[in-house]
């Protein structure tokens, strides 16, 4: 498979120009994130249980919403993301709530020249795995940083959404991991009318690879479902079905927006 060598750069700066726009849209929603510090959805909830006193692994955390709601349900916690401005936020963000988060500014292939732990719980969730080229890699950092008898929590958009156009109107890209997808983006999902511009390169990956990576990591898949909503209003044509449960309107068809796991390392 061809990589662009400068996939990790291109991603790092569109991701350092949306950050800005998310602090301030209404979908991160600030303000009321202040009052309640509660950004983690039923989904997630459900999976990671009672995590009082656990030592949890946040991968790819953006600007720390996720990360500091872990943190206020009595986990401690470690925040990894590879953008610079991202992390800058997340670290103010905690701090102007008092919140004490342990923020690494790396991608996470290098995570291992920025930390040497291991941990309980690893979290990280939704429009993740997409700028990730080797799932395998990917697995090896999980397994490597959970202790044994540890858990990875994982929720993500489902492959199948990434096949379709922006719009959802027809079908576009290949649902296999064939090429590296390179397009130039206009907005942001979070602020689709943000006045920014910026290359980015992401990766289509199967149900099968994901699984792939993880079994071939010593990672013992206990718990898989699909869900027939997503709880972001972040794609093009969707409606509230339910409180914080969006589907495609226009069509009587059920298909899967998200899918969760839950794995144990033996």
């Amino acid at each position: 498979m061809n990589i662009p060598f400068d996939f990790i750069e291109k991603n790092k700066e569109s991701w350092n120009k949306r950050t800005p726009y998310h602090i301030d849209s209404k979908f991160y929603d600030q303000n009321h994130f202040k009052l309640n510090s509660a950004s983690l959805t039923n989904i997630e909830l459900g999976l990671l249980g009672d995590i009082q006193n656990k030592k949890i692994l946040h991968l790819q955390c953006h600007f720390g919403q996720d990360s500091i709601s872990l943190a206020k349900l009595g986990a401690e916690v470690t925040a990894v993301d590879f953008s610079n401005i991202a992390i800058y936020e997340a670290k103010k963000l905690a701090d102007d709530l008092k919140i004490e988060i342990r923020f690494i500014a790396c991608n996470i292939y290098d995570l291992s020249d920025y930390l040497d732990d291991t941990f309980d719980i690893i979290y990280t969730s939704y429009g993740t795995i997409v700028w990730l080229p080797d799932l395998i890699r990917w697995g090896e950092i999980i397994s490597k940083y959970l202790k044994p008898e540890g858990r990875f929590i994982f929720v993500e958009f489902h492959p199948l959404i990434h096949m379709f156009n922006e719009e959802f109107t027809e079908v576009k890209y290949d649902y296999f991991n064939i090429k590296p997808i390179v397009e130039l983006e206009h907005g942001t999902y979070a602020d689709r009318t943000a006045p920014i511009h910026h290359e980015t390169i992401t990766w289509n990956h199967s149900l099968s690879d994901i699984l792939t990576a993880l079994i071939k990591n010593n990672l013992t898949i206990e718990d898989f479902k699909e869900y027939d909503f997503s709880p972001y209003n972040c794609f093009h044509n969707l409606v509230e079905v339910a409180p914080k449960e969006f589907q495609f309107k226009n069509t009587t068809v059920k298909w899967p927006l998200v899918f969760s796991l839950s794995c144990i390392k033996k």
